[in-house]
């Protein structure tokens, strides 16, 4: 068993993590998606990758959750399923709705895979280990937290998934034009998909109200926030005038 001076230790050296990989992806682009290069070596179809990239924290967090012996009790088995069920659309859905033949390096499947397996050992380790024992009652699911966290998730999960949607039927069968996405919420920023998945996990560090899921959120921010930018920057230059005119941000409306 793990003891809580060790589970904190851990948190702090993923929160500055992710502050590290924040200031690196200033510098550098994540080779995958729009952003494919073959500088980041061998490569593998799409829809594969993103199977076996998002796949294992679904699994790990799936066996930490049957090994508890918190598994039966009501609240953490809700929290649970909603993180189960991002990841479930994320693993098993999302790639199968890929029309692309895009490919994504096995470097890049092989560092989400790591830090995926982690996140699920910083949430499952919470939830069903680290926590005390009576810091989620049944009671919980009417706490403020978790009802306004989990409007925050599912609120997030829907964009995420609406605005990969836009983003998929952007061109028709065989059209090789590139397209500035308008709908939903790509009317107040560049990467509304990314909006929606950091609102999620933020919802997700309400609901749980742990340093857990607060580092998740961190962790969220610093991998696709420089990202959004490039995203950003890339529109900018492809798109220009229609782009200068929509007054976009980057990730997050009105703000960045």
């Amino acid at each position: 068993m793990i003891s809580n001076g060790i589970f904190d230790t851990f948190l702090i050296v993923m929160a500055v993590t992710a502050v590290i990989v924040f200031i690196a992806l200033q510098f550098v682009e994540a080779g995958y998606g729009m952003m494919y290069t073959k500088k980041w070596g061998p490569a593998i179809n799409n829809r594969l990758g993103w199977v076996m990239m998002e796949a294992p924290v679904f699994i790990v967090m799936a066996i930490l959750w049957w090994c508890s012996s918190r598994r039966a009790e009501v609240a953490p088995l809700v929290m649970f399923l909603l993180f189960e069920l991002h990841y479930f659309q994320r693993s098993f859905i999302f790639p199968l709705l890929i029309r692309t033949k895009g490919k994504m390096p096995l470097s890049i499947i092989l560092m989400g895979v790591l830090f995926n397996v982690l996140n699920a050992l910083m949430q499952g380790g919470w939830i069903f280990y680290i926590s005390p024992a009576d810091r989620y009652p049944s009671s919980w699911l009417l706490s403020p937290q978790f009802i306004i966290g989990t409007v925050i998730f599912i609120s997030g999960m829907v964009i995420n998934i609406h605005s990969d949607s836009v983003i998929r039927n952007l061109r028709k069968p065989g059209d090789t034009k590139h397209y500035l996405p308008k709908k939903g919420m790509f009317r107040y920023v560049t990467s509304a998909n990314y909006f929606g998945e950091f609102i999620e996990w933020t919802g997700f560090a309400i609901l749980t109200w742990s340093w857990a899921g607060a580092v998740f959120a961190l962790w969220t921010f610093a991998n696709l926030a420089p990202r959004a930018a490039k995203i950003y920057n890339r529109y900018s230059r492809e798109f220009k005038n229609e782009f200068s005119a929509s007054h976009l941000k980057r990730i997050i409306p009105y703000i960045y």
